[in-house]
C-alpha cells in the first residue's frame, strides 16, 4: 500500500519547531523514533494535496541499506510449505532446526548466532518468550500471511520501535490487509487442504468493509495430522530398516480478528490472536533398537495476545508511531516414565504474561535529514509449579536515538540503543539485579555511478542478549550471576536492481554480502556435581565468517511468465571457547559449510506451476568434528501445479503438491528423521 502526500512549511520556522519538538519529546513518557526516506511524505510547498491511494504489488528487492530477503504474495502461496519455518528455508544464511515433521519443534538460526539472537515480529510487534527466548515458528501458518521478510542487522528505516534495534537479525511476518475492488464490501476465501499423514486443514478468511475508513478481517483454521510417516535408516550392524514415526500428531486451532482504520494523515490497526494446540513430541529414533521406546511426551499450548498500532504524520516535520500489546501464554508439558522408561516424570505448567508499550517519534529536519527517538517498556512474568521456583518478574526499558542522512547516491544511518533490565523474585536475593547497556549501530549505502543501478552497502552493529528467565532462575539449573551474550556484526555487500520494458527479461535483482560475526560470553549448560544436575555458565566465544548471495529474475515470453529465485550461503562458524580443547576452532554443530535453494515459478493464463529445491551441505552433529559425528548433505525437490476457474463471480483454485519427490531419507537434527515423499491437495473458493 503506497500513499503519497505533499506538504509544505516555512523554512524559517523549522529550526524553532525542531527545538520545541525535541524538548517536548524529552518529557514524554514513551518517546520514540524512525523512518529512513521520509521525503515520500514531505516536501516543500504551501498546500496539502490528497492524492488517490495507489496499491502497488512487487516481489522485487527494493533498495535497502541492510541485507533483506523477502517472500510475498503469490510466491508464498505457491510454495509447498506448511508453516513460516518451512518458508524460511528458502532464505540464504538461515538454518532451521526441525525436530521431526509437522509436529516437531522448529527454531531458526540466522548466520550461526543462535535462535536467541533472532527477533520475530508479527504485524510490527515482537513475539516474546521470556521463559526460554525461543519462538516456535512451526505454529505460524501461511494461510493469512502476505509478506515474510528477513533483515540482517536491522531494518533500513529509523521510524520504528526501540525493540527493532535490539536483535542481531529479525523476521517480520506481515498478515494480509483487506483490499476491496470497486464497491465490493466483502471478500470470502474458503479453503481446505488434505494429504499424507491423515492431514486435514480447513481454513476461512472473511474481510468486510464497514465504510471507506474502517475494515475488518477474520481468519481461522484448524489442522489435524497423525504425523505418522515411514522412514529408513542404516543400523549400526550394517543393514537398512524401516520404521514408522510415532507420537507426532497435532491438533491445532488458530483464530485472528483484526480491524483497520484510516484517520486524517494516518492509520490504525488492532488485532486479537488465539492459538490452541495439543501435540505429541516424537522424540529421538533409537537406532540400536528401533521401536523400543514409545516417546509419549505431550504438550498443550494456549497463546493469546491483543495488540494495536497507531501511526500519524501530524506535521510535515513530526510523525508518531505508537504500539501496545498484552500477551498470555500457557504451556503444559507431560512426560510419563510409565509410557517411556527413558524419561523422568514431568507434569509442569507454565504461565507467562507480557505487557508492552512503545512510542516512536520521527523529526524531519530537512528532506535529506531526519532523526528519531523511541522508548519501549516491557513487563514479563513467569509462573510455574516447580519446587523452589522463585517466580521472576522482569521490567525492561529500551530507548533508542537514531539519525538518517539521504544524499541521493549516499545514505547513512546511525543509532544508539540503551537497555535497562530489572529482575525481581519472590525469594530474597535470588534475582540477577539490574543491567544497563548501550549498543550502537552504523549503516551506509553508496551508489558509485549515477547511471548504473549498483550499490555498495555496509553495516556495523553491537547487540547483547539478556539471559532468559530459564537461564537465570530454572530450579537446580539457573545461574543468577550470568552475564549477557554480546554479538558484534560486520557486513559488506553489493546490490544490483534493474527493470526492462519490451524485453523478455523483465527485471533482475542481485545481492551479495560478506560478513563476520563474533559472539562473546555465550551461555552454555555444564554439568555440576553429577550428570543429573546442570547449570548455566558464560563460556563461549564463536567467530563466524560467511557469504550470502541471492539472484531474483522475472521473465516474459508472450503469455508465459516465469520468475526465478536462487540463494546460496557459505559459512565457516568456529568455536574458540577453550584453547586447550582438542576441538578448538572446529565447526559449530549443525552449521553446514554450503547451502542453497532454488524457486522456479511459471504461469500461463489460468495455470501455474512451482518447483523448489533445497540443499544443505555436509556438517557435524557435535562439537567434535570427527567421522562419527559427520552428517551427509541432504536435499529435497518439491513441485506443485494449480489451476484457477471462474464461475460467475466465484473464483476456484485447485492445487496439487508433491514434496520430497525422490523420497530422500534425511535428518535435520540427529535421530529426528524427516518425512519422505508426501502429497497434498488444496481447494480454495473465493467469493
Amino acid at each position: 500500500m503506497l500513499s503519497i502526500q505533499v506538504h509544505s512549511y516555512n523554512k524559517h520556522c523549522i529550526h524553532l519547531r525542531w527545538i520545541l519538538c525535541l524538548i517536548l519529546s524529552l518529557f514524554t513518557t514513551l518517546p520514540a523514533i524512525s523512518q529512513s526516506r521520509v521525503r515520500h511524505q514531505t516536501s516543500l510547498s504551501d498546500t496539502l494535496l490528497k492524492l488517490k491511494e495507489v496499491t502497488i504489488y512487487s516481489n522485487r528487492m527494493q533498495k535497502k541499506m541492510s541485507p533483506v530477503q523477502i517472500l510475498s504474495g503469490k510466491e508464498l502461496e505457491k510454495l509447498n510449505v506448511y508453516s513460516v519455518a518451512d518458508a524460511l528455508r528458502y532464505f540464504s544464511g538461515v538454518q532451521i532446526k526441525d525436530y521431526g515433521g509437522i509436529g516437531g519443534l522448529k527454531t531458526v538460526n540466522i548466520r550461526s548466532m543462535g535462535s536467541h539472537h533472532v527477533g520475530v515480529f508479527y504485524d510490527g510487534i515482537e513475539l516474546g518468550n521470556a521463559q526460554n527466548g525461543v519462538v516456535d515458528l512451526g505454529r505460524f501458518s501461511l494461510d493469512n500471511m502476505e509478506v515474510i521478510s528477513l533483515y540482517n542487522g536491522q531494518k533500513s528505516a529509523i521510524f520504528q520501535p526501540a525493540k527493532d534495534y535490539s536483535s542481531a537479525s529479525a523476521i517480520y511476518m506481515q498478515t494480509r490487509k483487506p483490499i476491496f475492488k470497486g464497491e465490493k464490501k466483502n471478500n470470502l476465501n474458503i479453503g481446505v487442504k488434505g494429504g499424507s499423514f491423515s492431514t486435514i486443514n480447513p481454513s476461512l478468511l472473511w474481510e468486510h468493509r464497514f465504510n471507506e475508513r474502517i475494515s475488518s478481517s477474520i481468519s481461522t483454521e484448524y489442522m489435524y495430522t497423525s504425523g505418522r510417516y515411514k522412514f529408513t535408516y542404516a543400523k549400526k550392524d550394517g543393514y537398512d530398516t524401516t520404521a514408522v514415526r510415532q507420537n507426532g500428531d497435532v491438533r491445532m486451532l488458530r483464530l485472528e480478528n483484526a480491524f483497520f482504520g484510516k484517520v486524517p494523515k494516518g492509520e490504525w490497526k488492532a488485532k486479537a490472536y488465539l492459538y490452541n494446540s495439543e501435540r505429541g513430541y516424537p522424540g529421538a529414533a533409537v537406532r540400536e533398537e528401533p521401536g523400543k521406546f514409545r516417546h509419549q511426551d505431550r504438550q498443550w499450548d494456549t497463546n493469546l495476545f491483543v495488540q494495536g498500532s497507531f501511526q500519524n504524520y501530524f506535521k510535515p516535520w513530526y510523525s508518531l508511531l505508537a504500539n501496545g500489546k498484552y500477551a498470555y501464554d500457557y504451556l503444559h508439558y507431560l512426560s510419563d516414565p510409565r509410557l517411556d522408561v527413558t524419561t523422568m516424570y514431568v507434569d509442569n505448567h507454565y504461565r507467562q504474561q507480557e505487557i508492552y508499550a512503545s512510542a516512536a517519534h520521527l523529526f524531519t529536519i530537512y528532506p535529506w535529514w531526519s532523526m528519531s527517538l523511541s522508548n519501549d517498556f516491557q513487563w514479563n512474568t513467569l509462573r510455574a509449579d516447580l519446587i523452589d521456583f522463585v517466580y521472576p518478574t522482569r521490567n525492561t526499558i529500551l530507548t533508542s536515538a537514531a539519525t538518517s542522512f539521504d544524499f541521493n547516491r549516499l545514505m547513512l544511518q546511525a543509532s544508539l540503543l540503551y537497555t535497562h533490565v530489572d529482575d525481581n523474585t519472590r525469594t530474597k536475593g535470588a534475582n540477577a539485579g539490574t543491567k544497563n547497556k548501550y549498543t550502537p549501530s552504523v549503516i551506509a549505502t553508496w551508489q558509485p555511478l549515477t547511471k548504473l543501478p549498483l550499490n555498495v552497502r555496509a553495516f556495523y552493529k553491537k547487540v547483547f542478549r539478556m539471559p532468559t528467565l530459564n537461564d537465570l532462575y530454572y530450579t537446580f539449573i539457573g545461574n543468577k550471576d550470568l552475564k549477557p551474550e554480546y554479538t558484534t556484526q560486520y557486513d559488506v555487500g553489493i546490490t544490483f536492481s534493474h527493470t526492462w520494458n519490451n524485453h523478455w527479461l523483465k527485471s533482475l535483482d542481485l545481492q551479495i554480502d560478506g560478513y563476520y560475526n563474533e559472539v562473546d560470553d555465550k551461555i552454555i549448560a555444564m554439568p555440576t556435581s553429577n550428570q543429573f544436575r546442570w547449570t548455566m555458565i558464560n563460556l563461549g566465544h564463536v567467530e563466524i565468517r560467511g557469504l550470502d548471495a541471492a539472484i531474483r529474475g522475472k521473465w516474459g515470453f508472450g503469455k508465459v511468465e516465469l520468475s526465478t529465485l536462487f540463494n546460496y550461503t557459505y559459512q565457516k562458524a568456529q568455536d574458540f571457547t577453550d584453547p586447550t580443547s582438542e576441538w578448538y576452532g572446529g565447526q559449530i554443530p549443525y552449521i553446514p559449510w554450503h547451502g542453497g535453494s532454488i524457486i522456479l515459478n511459471g504461469s500461463y493464463q489460468t495455470w501455474s506451476c512451482n518447483y523448489s529445491f533445497i540443499y544443505t551441505g555436509e556438517r557435524y552433529e557435535a562439537v567434535a568434528n570427527i567421522p562419527e559425528n559427520y552428517a551427509q548433505p541432504w536435499y529435497t525437490h518439491d513441485f506443485s501445479l494449480s489451476k484457477t476457474f471462474q464461475w460467475g463471480k466465484t473464483g476456484i483454485r485447485v492445487t496439487a503438491e508433491i514434496n520430497n519427490i525422490f523420497n530422500q531419507q534425511y535428518e535435520v537434527v540427529q535421530c529426528y528423521p524427516m518425512p519422505g515423499t508426501s502429497f497434498k491437495i488444496k481447494l480454495n473458493v473465493m467469493l
